[in-house]
């Protein structure tokens, strides 16, 4: 088990439905960062397009960030809408050197996201010996998904998110929230410029922070900004 993690946040430019495009520029923030894990927004690979096709493990336009976290040792968690068993999902997918999985599933949905998808549940993953809680977007504002997630024993809670621009103060309510709550380390990957279905102005912002719920990290508002810190015991 380490005593350390490197994670960064990245909000790379999006180009709506463009899923080999996006890989690459997820792959050059991959590169870039120089983190273990590095997170990023709420279909992220897609844009925020609820019509959007999923996205397999398997394919092979994710190639790049496979072939970026090779190179880096990192584990990427991107988003991108995926196929489930009950019907397709707003996902999170883990990406390593060896290939990609279905690692989360969006719990909270809202809006006219129930009507092209279904609700997963609550997750974790575990990077060095950091098992680190999933959540999308609307989960983080939910007190009981970050309880049922910190019930499987957690040392992080990494989301996802897209904001428009004036919701931006959210994402910082929200994490300090969980830090307080559970003890945990929090990490946000918010959306910077358009993503699509009414979001022409998203927040950026995104963020890292300690599980005393201080701000160690913040990325600016504009696009292909990166945050990074080191989660510590």
């Amino acid at each position: 088990m380490e005593s350390s993690l490197s994670i960064a946040v990245a909000q790379p430019r999006c180009t709506a439905h463009d899923v080999a495009a996006n890989a690459a520029t997820h792959a050059q923030a991959v590169r870039a960062s120089g983190a273990r894990l590095v997170v990023f927004p709420e279909m992220s690979l897609t844009g925020y397009e609820l019509d959007a096709a999923p996205v397999r493990p398997d394919d092979e336009r994710l190639a790049p960030i496979v072939a970026a976290c090779a190179e880096t040792g990192a584990v990427a968690l991107v988003g991108a809408p995926v196929a489930g068993p009950a019907g397709p999902h707003i996902g999170t997918l883990a990406v390593d050197g060896d290939g990609a999985r279905l690692a989360y599933a969006k719990v909270n949905l809202h809006g006219d996201e129930a009507r092209f998808f279904v609700p997963g549940e609550p997750a974790v993953i575990t990077v060095d010996g950091w098992r680190l809680g999933l959540a999308i977007c609307r989960d983080t504002g939910s007190p009981e998904h970050a309880a049922k997630t910190a019930a499987f024993g957690i040392d992080g809670y990494v989301a996802g998110v897209v904001h428009a621009d004036d919701e931006a103060e959210q994402i910082g309510e929200r994490a300090r929230r969980v830090a307080a709550d559970h003890g945990v380390w929090v990490a946000t990957a918010a959306f910077a410029g358009p993503t699509g279905a009414g979001f022409d102005r998203t927040s950026g912002r995104s963020g890292i922070w300690s599980a005393d719920g201080d701000l160690v990290a913040e990325a600016g508002t504009a696009p292909d900004e990166v945050a990074r810190a080191v989660f510590t015991r």
